[in-house]
Order: C-alpha cells, then sequence, then structure tokens
C-alpha cells in the first residue's frame, strides 16, 4: 500500500508524519484532517505535500483513562536516577545487531528493552519513533568471548566465496526474523552503516573542522579524546584514570596523539573488501562514529531515550557521546537507559563455554519463543538474569496455562486498567511484579472470570504474550514405562540431593523429547509434541 492509500484510509486518526524538505526532515503529529492536512495538538494546521512522506504511520490510542495518568519513568545511567519519560512523541535511538553472527538471547534481551519502553508510552498514547543501526561495517571481530580474531564478515565471505555483504543480509534478516518470533516491535527505522558512508564522512570532516579530530601519524583520523570535557559523563570513567589497550581498540593504533583517542577512519591497508574512498583514502569507519552519525540524521539534536546494554556503556556510548555532542554543539541524548547483562546456567554465554543460546534453539526444543520472552519478563531489565532452560521451560507451562484460562474466561476483546499493574509498569518497567500480580489475580477467586481476562489482555499490551491466541489443543500421548521409571529416579536423586545424577537423567529425558521442570512442589514434566 502506498502512501497516498494509506492517507485516505486514515483520515480523522492520530498520525505521525516525518516529510523530507531538502537536507533535512520536518515531523507532523497530530489528526489526520484530510489527505494533505494535520489537526495538531494545538489546534493548529499542518499542510503537507503527500510525495515528501518519507515516514508514515498511525498511532495507536491505547486506554484513555478517567483519572489521572502515570508518566513512564526509567532508570537514566548518567544521573543513577529515575527519570520522567514524558512529550507528544519520544525519540528512540536503539543500538542494533552486528550482524556477522546470529544474535545470541542476551542480546535479545537488549532489543526486549526498548520494545517495552514503546509499549509502556504506547499505553499512555505517547507516539514514538525508533531507530535501530545495522553495523554491518567496521566493529565486525568481536568474538562471544572478547578476543579480536580478524572481520568475520570477510572471513565467513572467503570461505563461502560470496560478497560480504550477502553474509551480512543474511544474519540481518535472521536477527529480524528473531524479533518476530519474540513479538518484538520493528524499528521505525533500520539503518546500514554500509549505506551511510557518505554521511559518516561528512560527519567526520565536521569533526575535523571543529578541531575536535586530527590526522594521525599512521594516515587514520582520531577523535581527540581530550577535547572531550565532560568524557565519563555516562560511565564514570576519566581520561586521565584510562590504561592503553583498553577493549574496542583497534590493533595498530599508533599513530594517535593520547593512547583514549579512538578511530574515525580506518585506512584500508591490505584489506581490499568493504572499503571506500574519502578524503583522507579508501577505508572504513570506526564503530563509533557510524552511531553518531546516523542518529544525527534520523533523529537529529534532540534524543529522548538511547537505549543499549551495560556492556555499550563504555566506551561505545561514551565515545557516541562526545562524537555526537561535538558535531551539534550541544547536549544531544536527554536519557541513557542500559539493560543489564544475561548469564546462562551459571556462565556469560561463549563458544568456548558450548553455551551461546538462540532464539533458534529455544524452539528446536519444543518450546513456544514468547516462553523466552516470559521467562526474562520475570526480571527486571537492571538485574542481571541467571537464564536456564528449567526457568524456560517452566514460562512455557505458564504460558500455555494462562492461554487457557484466557480462552476460558470468554471471548471480548474488552480491556480494563489494573492500577497496580498499571503502577508497576510505569515505575521503570517492573515487569516482575506485573507478573506476580497477574499470577495472584488467576488464582483469586472474588474477581469474576470477565474481569481477568480483561485485565491480562490490559497487561498484555506491555507484556507482548500474545495472551489472546486460542490454546493449543491437547494431543493424547503415551509414555513409556522406562521413561517413567527415569523420571522416578530423577525424583529420588534430587531427594538424595545428588545434583549430577539428577541433571543426567534430565537430560536423558529431554533426549525422549520429555520436559522436565523442578518447582517448589517438585519436579512436573511435559512431553513435547
Amino acid at each position: 500500500m502506498s502512501f497516498e492509500d494509506e492517507l485516505a484510509t486514515s483520515i480523522g486518526k492520530r498520525v505521525s508524519i516525518r516529510l523530507h524538505e531538502g537536507d533535512s526532515f520536518r515531523d507532523i503529529l497530530g489528526v489526520l484532517q484530510n489527505e494533505t492536512t494535520v489537526i495538531k495538538g494545538d489546534g493548529t494546521t499542518a499542510e503537507f505535500d503527500p510525495k515528501a512522506i518519507a515516514y508514515f504511520r498511525v498511532v495507536p490510542v491505547f486506554n484513555r483513562r478517567n483519572q489521572a495518568m502515570k508518566a513512564l519513568h526509567l532508570y537514566e545511567t548518567a544521573s543513577r536516577s529515575l527519570r520522567e519519560i514524558s512529550g507528544d512523541e519520544i525519540r528512540i535511538y536503539a543500538c542494533g545487531p552486528t550482524v556477522y553472527r546470529d544474535a545470541h538471547i542476551g542480546n535479545m534481551r537488549t532489543f526486549l528493552l526498548t520494545d517495552l519502553i514503546r509499549r509502556a508510552l504506547a499505553l499512555n498514547g505517547v507516539a514514538t519513533i525508533t531507530v535501530s543501526n545495522i553495523t554491518d561495517v567496521g566493529h565486525m571481530s568481536e568474538n562471544l568471548d572478547g578476543s579480536d580474531s580478524g572481520d568475520k564478515v570477510l572471513e565467513e565471505a572467503a570461505r563461502e566465496k560470496v560478497d560480504p555483504l550477502t553474509i551480512a543480509r543474511r544474519y540481518e534478516e535472521k536477527f529480524k526474523a528473531d524479533l518476530e518470533q519474540l513479538n518484538i516491535l520493528p524499528a521505525d527505522f533500520y539503518p546500514r552503516a554500509s549505506e551511510n558512508i557518505s554521511e559518516i564522512i561528512q560527519s567526520i570532516q565536521e569533526l575535523i573542522e571543529k578541531d575536535y579530530a586530527y590526522s594521525g601519524t599512521d594516515g587514520n583520523i582520531y577523535f581527540d579524546a581530550q577535547k572531550a570535557d565532560s568524557y565519563g559523563y555516562i560511565s564514570g570513567n576519566k581520561l586521565d584514570s584510562l590504561k592503553p589497550g583498553h577493549r574496542y581498540e583497534y590493533l595498530g593504533d599508533g599513530g594517535k596523539r593520547f593512547h583514549a583517542d579512538w578511530a574515525l577512519w580506518k585506512l584500508a591497508g591490505k584489506r581490499s573488501e568493504m572499503i571506500w574512498e574519502s578524503p583522507w583514502g579508501s577505508g572504513f569507519p570506526g564503530w563509533h562514529i557510524e552511531c553518531s552519525a546516523m542518529s544525527l540524521q534520523l533523529l537529529g539534536t534532540s534524543v529522548d531515550v538511547h537505549v543499549g546494554g551495560i556492556d555499550l556503556r563504555f566506551p561505545h556510548h561514551e565515545d557516541e557521546r562526545a562524537q555526537t555532542n561535538a558535531i551539534a554543539g550541544s547536549e544531544v541524548v536527554k536519557n541513557w537507559i542500559h539493560g543489564e547483562h544475561l548469564l546462562f546456567e551459571g556462565k556469560k554465554m561463549a563458544k568456548s563455554s558450548g553455551n551461546v543460546i538462540l532464539v533458534s534453539d529455544i524452539t528446536e526444543r519444543g518450546y513456544d519463543p514468547l516462553a523466552l520472552r516470559l521467562a526474562l519478563l520475570e526480571n527486571k531489565y537492571r538485574s542481571q538474569i541467571d537464564m536456564t532452560w528449567d526457568a524456560i521451560a517452566a514460562a512455557d507451562s505458564t504460558l500455555k496455562r494462562w492461554r487457557k484460562a484466557i480462552s476460558a474466561w470468554g471471548s471480548s476483546d474488552e480491556i480494563k486498567i489494573d492500577d497496580e499493574i498499571y503502577s508497576h509498569f510505569m515505575s521503570d518497567l517492573d515487569t516482575s511484579k506485573a507478573i506476580l500480580r497477574l499470577r495472584a489475580l488467576e488464582k483469586d477467586s472474588t474477581v469474576g472470570v470477565l474481569d481477568k481476562r480483561a485485565i491480562f489482555l490490559f497487561a498484555d499490551q506491555v507484556l507482548g504474550l500474545d495472551l489472546a491466541r486460542e490454546a493449543e489443543p491437547e494431543i493424547a500421548v503415551e509414555i513409556t514405562f522406562e521413561a517413567l521409571q527415569l523420571i522416578e529416579q530423577r525424583a529420588a536423586a534430587r531427594e538424595a540431593k545428588n545434583w549430577g545424577e539428577s541433571d543426567r537423567l534430565r537430560d536423558l529425558l529431554a533426549s525422549m523429547d520429555i520436559a522436565v521442570v523442578d518447582g517448589a512442589e517438585g519436579q512436573s514434566w511435559s512431553i513435547r509434541i
């Protein structure tokens, strides 16, 4: 459907429109009066040319409440305090994936955080514009174990004898498929670094002209870190305490003036692919400058929320902030929001540990991918999680039970606001307490089933668990006598605190498509169909 067709079907609805105006953009938010006019919140009208539309969307209005609305508050990293996130339209920049490998479930937790922020704001009728970059250039060599052994895209492209960007696009599509599996709202824009080289070069030129960047003795272009007076604002890491060799420095950065300076443009050297011409010679951009350039291009000099994993706080976000502010001449990002790390069964995910878990691993075990989403939501985004297969299995069981119950509670689409759940959402996205409230509500015999259904549907606007999905029909299956014996043996092993044997039997049962979950009342099991 063209923008003109969308406009014709959206008259009378609240819309967000971004227009091309020369080299910049103009944003309009309001009620669409006709195909060329929007009535803004202050009652004035804004005219526009439909042919100039770069972006268009209908802004959903959820749950307009009779009682006073509560603003969303999030923990802001730099100030170490809760900040109110409010406005008619919130601009969000979310650090996206590096597309040289599959995104693991720890990565997906960060993208879930952005999704929750958007859904919570939508609950208050607040529109958002979200940009999530695709890093397909430069920073492509970090292993999961933190080592650096060359550009992964180039290495895999050489093995498969294909163009490097073919590899990048493959992982980009897999990433977007994983987002869909987890019911994570897609960003409004997914700018690729490889398609924004001219914008990146322009940003570097501006930094040179403003004396924030220089050409090193090796010919590479570096940011002069000592010119960033407030460096450390986000992370607390001050320049005078930084030691040479901190993570994400490029190898061979021997031409810079100060050890904490970072590369904006790297000369190609022996590299013959994924390089571009620039005023400083053939090469490729540094990782940090990519985000600065694309954020400024699409969101301008005012970003309400910048989201990323806690590992990006330093040096990436610190360096990005220094660059962006130097170009803009002002503080661009109002709020830096970070999600915590995720461990899996007690260990950081790494290839060397053999515990890199992907969304596809969840589905291959027969679990609903939204079981992972629920398992993540049972923890606050600022809390480190030790995820386990048992937790995912338990979440899968809960999800099935809730969908079955909601189906039994009727078919109404009515949504009823639960003030306690709403307050938890607005108070730093405390999804864990919201879920505890739902668990209590499920068992509360004093609440009618229609009200239960309406409250669950209200909560699901943020939780995004697709709770109204029709419950899958139960299939009669038989369990073998051998499997029953193994289940009993495992129960005995746990009673004797023989954890090694317990784990062995659980894995053996899993190979027989029998999932065993441990809970407060002992173990339970189910057959994967």
